[in-house]
């Protein structure tokens, strides 16, 4: 493979000043066709990586987004029509059942670069038999509250430790005319599978109930407890007043106003796409998440973005080709300087940890929960769930009734996969 060349290393800052849409709007059919969530494609490590393989190979790209909130459904259909990109994109999650991978992608086993990835980014890509799925080239990061510890001091606040003091903090910010939590109703879903981690990432056997039908979640009173302290905040102001108009755009606004003090989200963002205004990251950092699920609080572990190859594509060789030159040493290292991640390969040496993170690593050791709502609950669907909760904030339904709507598409979906237990 050829390696990087010093000017391109000099030129890569400035080729990730262009957005996608430079490689979105080539419709060469000999481009090669990469299919995400439009945020995830819009990462300054994605469009790097994007236009210096454009640039290195001469080869072209074809970038197919769909809005994060129609994705799921957008890729059904164009899979349902045998449309299969030559690259997908994925989480290895719940949703990726839609998408057959024996059937669809390539097992990637054997390739040259599986040997430098780390141990818990090739255990977060395997499946349940070990192989493969896809090359994790993304963000590893912690997801927990991250607060604007500038404002809370100059307003002689903490940070909290329990749940009682973090409604007590809440309680106390939107007295004084602050939005305590920015909460991205419009479009956002990640924010209720931290609530939900610890209910099944700290009982195993619960989690084996749910997922063999043998247990609902309008059984678990938790998860009801959850919706009821959800319900319970948005009606105390404490997610402002516009919080069903936020989306992913309006997260940095809010935060980099010091208008909201705090978010549920990942460290990466602060540094992919936190623009800042009159607070920068420099004046944030991170406590657990509280949503009345676990009385000490809980962040969650990395969950890592798969390049997955359509193994029936016309394109194999060049699509593998592609990964290859993605996981060379000298293009990922180009790609992530500067990028607060923990690394996904033994080589990554120019990713930076946030000191965020490492201030709270105390915490996070006793508090971190593997990723499980998103990616072990069978049927679970980030949409489906943020579609209920909506519904609750919207007063279309009651705390009871939004956890029905949970269980009805959980089933529904486990059903339409065929999973045992859920058949009829």
């Amino acid at each position: 493979m050829k390696a990087l060349k010093t000017a391109a290393a000099l030129i890569l800052a400035a080729l990730t000043l262009f957005t996608v849409s430079g490689c979105s709007g080539n419709e060469n059919s000999d481009a090669l066709t990469v299919m995400g969530r439009k945020s995830d494609m819009e990462k300054s490590y994605m469009t790097a990586i994007f236009r210096l393989y454009e640039s290195e190979t001469g080869n072209k790209l074809r970038i197919i987004e769909y809005e994060d909130s129609e994705y799921e459904l957008k890729a059904s259909e164009m899979f349902a029509k045998g449309e299969v990109p030559d690259i997908f994109m994925h989480f290895n999650n719940a949703d990726l059942k839609r998408f057959n991978a024996a059937e669809n992608f390539l097992y990637l086993n054997g390739e040259s670069w599986a040997s430098d990835l780390t141990d818990s980014a090739t255990a977060y890509c395997e499946d349940p038999d070990g192989n493969l799925l896809g090359l994790p080239f993304w963000e590893s990061s912690i997801s927990g509250c991250y607060y604007n510890k500038t404002l809370l001091d100059s307003l002689g606040l903490k940070p909290a430790a329990t749940q009682a003091e973090f409604d007590v903090l809440c309680e106390t910010l939107a007295e004084i005319g602050y939005t305590p939590i920015c909460w991205p109703a419009d479009g956002c879903t990640w924010m209720y599978q931290f609530g939900l981690d610890p209910i099944f990432a700290d009982d195993d056997e619960l989690l084996e109930k749910i997922n063999a039908n043998e247990v609902s979640y309008s059984e678990i009173p938790a998860v009801k407890d959850m919706a009821e302290w959800i319900a319970g905040a948005a009606k105390k102001g404490w997610f402002g007043q516009k919080y069903a108009e936020t989306g992913w755009d309006g997260i940095g606004e809010q935060l980099g106003s010091g208008e909201a003090v705090m978010t549920f989200i990942w460290d990466t963002w602060f540094y992919t796409d936190f623009q800042g205004g009159k607070y920068t990251v420099d004046d944030f950092a991170l406590m657990p998440v509280f949503m009345n699920t676990c009385a000490g609080g809980t962040y969650e572990g990395g969950n890592l973005n798969m390049m997955m190859v359509n193994k029936n594509s016309e394109k194999l060789d060049e699509a593998l080709n592609f990964l290859a030159f993605c996981a060379f040493p000298e293009h990922y290292n180009a790609a992530f300087k500067g990028i607060s991640t923990v690394s996904c390969f033994k080589g990554q040496t120019t990713n930076i940890q946030s000191d965020m993170v490492t201030e709270a690593a105390a915490s996070i050791k006793a508090k971190e929960r593997v990723s499980t709502a998103a990616t072990r609950i069978i049927g679970y669907s980030a949409e489906d769930v943020a579609e209920a909760f909506n519904s609750l904030l919207s007063g279309g339904t009651d705390a009871e009734g939004c956890v029905k709507i949970m269980d009805e598409k959980r089933i529904e979906e486990a059903k339409s996969q065929g999973i045992e237990g859920f058949t009829d």
